[in-house]
């Protein structure tokens, strides 16, 4: 009797999410980590999953395959949150949510950080091909302001523009790069709204926040 063999392909791409935690274990003959799984690890051998931290693997695009393909740094750590707790349970935040709203300009190639809010507490995750690293803010999503938001590895959650304002603000050191802080909160200010910026940080208790943000306006 032949039994079919799995091939996890059709569940991967119908997956909210396109980033999978895998189990892993070392590869002698190509002296990396592949997956346990040898279903998982065949698909990376073919290029279809992308090795993106350690136990996490993207989905290539389809016409991203056989290329030397890196997704975004706010996609993919929006994305390894997202796999590991749902992405009902995760946000974009921070600098990561400044530059997914445009306010970063050049100056966002230069990030070696993604700031994600999620519910529970977690060690940084550094990521692989590149010098940058996932940092995880316990902060429940439910209790700040989101919208939704599409990167290339699935839909979810980034903070208004007014909540990242608020943030930048507040935590101009979150993420390495305090003077593209300042930046994000300065490109931003024309794209708030003065009146629910105000009440928001009244509501969160950041009128010191509200301060430095009005001192640049």
């Amino acid at each position: 009797m032949t039994h079919a063999v799995y091939d996890p392909l059709p569940a991967l791409l119908r997956r909210a999410v396109k980033v999978v935690s895998l189990p892993e274990s070392s590869d002698d003959s190509q002296n990396e980590p592949r997956p346990v799984q040898p279903a998982f690890a065949q698909l990376v051998r073919r290029g279809l999953l992308h090795r993106v931290g350690d136990g996490y693997y993207a989905l290539v695009p389809s016409d991203k395959i056989g290329q030397c393909w890196q997704p975004r740094l706010e996609a993919v750590a929006w994305a390894i949150a997202a796999a590991d707790d749902g992405p009902r349970s995760v946000s974009l935040m921070g600098l990561s949510a400044a530059k997914a709203h445009g306010a970063l300009g050049g100056s966002g190639t230069s990030l070696t950080a993604g700031v994600v809010a999620t519910t529970r507490n977690r060690a940084a995750l550094d990521l692989t091909g590149r010098r940058a690293r996932v940092l995880f803010v316990r902060r429940d999503p439910a209790r700040l302001r989101i919208q939704r938001h599409t990167t290339e590895l699935g839909q979810g959650w980034i903070t208004t523009v007014e909540q990242t304002m608020l943030d930048l603000a507040a935590y101009p050191q979150l993420g390495g790069h305090p003077e593209e802080a300042r930046e994000g909160v300065r490109r931003l200010i024309d794209k708030a709204d003065p009146h629910l910026l105000a009440s928001l940080a009244t509501a969160q208790r950041r009128q010191g926040a509200l301060d430095r943000i009005l001192e640049e306006v």
